[in-house]
């Protein structure tokens, strides 16, 4: 090889033709993505199911600390392009619900919490029996910040988990609203 191209070789592998290293800049940490998905079957009609995802349906079974506040539309509806927010202990997330189709049964959301990360919810239904629905959910999270990098991840860990948690979180809605309708 012609010493011409040895030398970018050498510079390009951090190695010069002696075989002492160069000193190579710091790489910068990139702000971290995570995609994890989850699936499970609720006994609930797709139509009925459907229901249950949008902001104001998933007050039945999200948890008290799910309390959306809608900005629009007023009065509060579960719709496609519905924006609202949502207190995370000293942070406010900012939600916009880009599809919301109860009949085809797919939903998804845009999220993000300023200056730390954006995510993306979706949720896909399908029907596996005439009472039985089947859910899937995907989470994609990137942080906006290196600082937000370890957050994240811990959310992307906690989202593959989720799947057993929202099951029975809707089956108790369920429940609960089939006691109710007896009464």
């Amino acid at each position: 090889m012609k010493a011409a191209t040895l030398l970018p070789l050498a510079l390009a592998t951090g190695v010069v033709s002696a075989g002492q290293p160069i000193a190579m800049a710091q790489t910068t940490a990139l702000p971290a993505h995570v995609s994890n998905s989850f699936q499970f079957v609720v006994p609930t009609p797709l139509s009925r199911a459907s229901a249950l995802f949008g902001p104001e349906g998933e007050r039945c079974w999200a948890g008290k600390h799910w309390k959306p506040e809608f900005v629009h539309p007023q009065p509060a509806e579960d719709v496609q392009g519905a924006v609202f927010t949502v207190q995370h202990g000293p942070h406010k997330s900012v939600w916009v619900n880009t599809v919301f189709d109860r009949v085809g049964g797919r939903m998804q959301y845009v999220s993000f919490i300023p200056d730390a990360l954006v995510f993306t919810v979706e949720v896909r239904l399908s029907v596996l029996a005439p009472s039985s629905t089947k859910v899937e959910v995907t989470y994609v999270r990137t942080a906006l910040d290196v600082a937000a990098n370890e957050d994240v991840l811990a959310m992307g860990k906690q989202d593959a988990e989720s799947g057993p948690e929202w099951q029975r979180s809707i089956e108790e809605c369920l429940a609960a609203e089939r006691k109710a309708a007896k009464q």
